[in-house]
């Protein structure tokens, strides 16, 4: 199944959406008391409920656990040691979810609450059954209200920030938007409060040309783990799973459902499909920045395997492996006669990134893809046919180092001469 995709056109009027909303730190609590933001957050909880009423289906995917429990242990700033951060964690979890559970509770609102971690992900059948619960909780008609699972998440199977983990979610559930609410109105070229020379960016169609025109360097609060430039990753992530992807203030839930009803309208998108579009937003809707789904989505599959997994080494490739790979012609396999080397240590059906060696100055990665064999085994058959692997090994369990249906290509494919 291919995931929904409106393209650069605007959705049906009136239609039912799945809808991630990602909660920052900020939006939740003072960054210098801890303190919970009441106002915000029953914002928040009312604009939920009146997209609800609409008929859309709704995800929370939240922060703040670490805020909480800065909080209840009256403690100033964050722990830098891990094994505390995750104990500060612990403590807040349960009060954010008690939190969110009784304002909801006010309207007779059920909620749930999901924790991940990539290594959730990261074999198929646990990934199929996140997507199936989430799914089964909204046919329910509960909201879920995602985090990572903080507590017992090492560093190298984190998802890094929320913004990340809300991308991820809007992926799996094959969401029609992803709404990152932020302590600021949308995207500028440069920090706003240091440069009032700074302007919004209303419109983004291509994320690579963007990072060239605007400045992201900035990291997010004392509390929050992200800044800008977590948000247009999670924008590449999801736009590359066809969710169209929105920047908008956290302080003003509301403006979700009047962005959304714009964009039905046909009024945020010019015609003309310039990369990034630098300029105040229509008058029909709130100043956000909107980053328009990709042409093309990657299938749920490929999707997962590009985003979902972790990156567990690299394989190194000659440049007739590469052009087989970006090929639209051939769209073959990756075999041991064209992989070069390969870096670090992994078993076999672990994810890997795959590189085009021209030499050692230049090296791009070309592609992600799932193993057939361990990096042990690859080190011995590299250079090698494939009638050889039986004669090295003394077994083949597949032709192919990665086969083509589980080989994603990050770069575009060359055009056919």
């Amino acid at each position: 199944m291919i995931y929904k995709n409106h393209q650069n056109g605007h959705r049906p009027a009136g239609s039912a959406l799945t809808l991630v909303i990602k909660i920052g730190t900020t939006s939740i609590c003072d960054e210098k008391t801890h303190f919970p933001l009441l106002s915000n957050l029953s914002g928040i909880v009312e604009a939920v409920l009146k997209l609800k009423a609409q008929g859309h289906r709704v995800v929370l995917v939240t922060s703040a656990a670490v805020g909480t429990g800065l909080r209840r242990l009256n403690m100033p700033n964050r722990p830098e040691k891990m094994a505390a951060l995750q104990a500060v964690a612990a403590v807040g979890q349960g009060r954010l979810i008690r939190l969110y559970d009784d304002l909801f509770g006010q309207f007779g609102q059920p909620v749930a609450q999901v924790l991940l971690t990539k290594n959730d992900l990261a074999e198929r059948s646990q990934y199929l059954n996140a997507v199936a619960c989430l799914e089964e909780i909204l046919d329910m008609g509960v909201v879920p209200i995602v985090n990572e699972n903080d507590t017992i998440c090492p560093s190298e199977i984190r998802f890094g920030d929320n913004d990340t983990l809300s991308a991820v979610t809007a992926g799996m559930l094959k969401a029609d938007y992803l709404f990152l609410l932020t302590d600021v109105d949308c995207l500028y070229t440069d920090n706003p409060r240091t440069n009032p020379d700074a302007k919004p960016v209303s419109i983004c169609h291509d994320i690579q040309v963007l990072r060239e025109q605007v400045s992201v360097a900035s990291r997010g609060s004392a509390l929050g783990t992200g800044g800008m430039m977590t948000k247009l990753i999670a924008a590449d992530l999801a736009t590359a799973a066809g969710v169209r992807t929105v920047i908008a203030r956290g302080s003003k839930p509301e403006n979700i459902t009047q962005i959304i009803e714009a964009d039905a309208r046909g009024v945020l998108v010019p015609e003309s499909k310039i990369p990034a579009v630098v300029q105040s937003a229509p008058a029909a809707a709130p100043l956000h920045t909107l980053f328009t789904a990709k042409d093309n989505p990657l299938y749920d599959r490929k999707w997962w395997i590009q985003y979902g997994l972790h990156t567990a080494g690299r394989v190194y490739i000659d440049q007739g492996a590469v052009k087989a790979l970006l090929s639209n012609k051939q769209r073959s396999s990756l075999f041991a006669a064209g992989i070069m080397d390969v870096e670090g240590h992994f078993n076999a059906q672990q994810a890997v990134e795959i590189v085009a060696w021209n030499d050692d100055t230049e090296k791009r990665v070309i592609g992600k893809g799932l193993v057939n064999y361990s990096s042990h085994e690859i080190e011995r058959i590299k250079r090698c046919k494939s009638s050889e692997i039986p004669t090295i090994l003394g077994y083949m369990d597949a032709e192919c180092v990665i086969h083509r249906e589980n080989l994603v290509r990050i770069v575009e494919p060359e055009e056919p001469k």
